[in-house]
């Protein structure tokens, strides 16, 4: 008779918040789970999965966001990353532009280009951010950094 031996994962010692980075992947999981199950719309937000490759890994990473119409069949994300940083995938992203993907309703991911807006064409569609999520435009508004916004277009 075999037993079975249940581990658990403990964050080694000093490596600080290596145990919410292993929940935060378990909630994206379930996250995308649920996206590809039952399409793309989760508290009131259309909801996307973005592929990248690791910055500093090279592996393949892939983040549930929210997005936004731009109007030109294009998707616009913001990285808020929770308000004091800038979220990995951003890191990610800017490091490999060439290997962005974008996944909705569970179909097969489509090659992007990713364009970090700044500026006038940042401000242009903000208003559209905060019409679709005011709860994003009220963290910003408290944030001393600004959130950058990702227009992602079909390659």
């Amino acid at each position: 008779m075999t037993q079975q031996v249940q581990t658990t994962t403990r964050r080694p010692k000093g490596t600080p918040g290596a145990l919410s980075l292993w929940m935060q992947k378990k909630a994206n999981a379930r996250t995308i789970a649920k996206i590809r199950a039952k399409g793309g719309r989760m508290m009131g937000m259309d909801l996307l999965v973005l592929h990248t490759v690791g910055r500093r890994t090279g592996e393949p990473r892939q983040s549930p966001l929210a997005w936004f119409d731009d109007g030109d069949g294009a998707w616009l994300v913001v990285a808020s990353g929770g308000g004091s940083r800038h979220p990995g995938w951003f890191a990610n992203l800017t490091a490999n532009p060439d290997e962005v993907r974008v996944e909705v309703h569970g179909a097969v991911p489509v090659p992007v280009m990713p364009e970090v807006l700044d500026g006038a064409a940042r401000e242009a569609v903000w208003p559209r951010v905060a019409a679709a999520a005011p709860h994003i435009d009220k963290h910003q508004r408290k944030s001393a950094r600004v959130y950058p916004v990702v227009r992602l277009t079909r390659r």
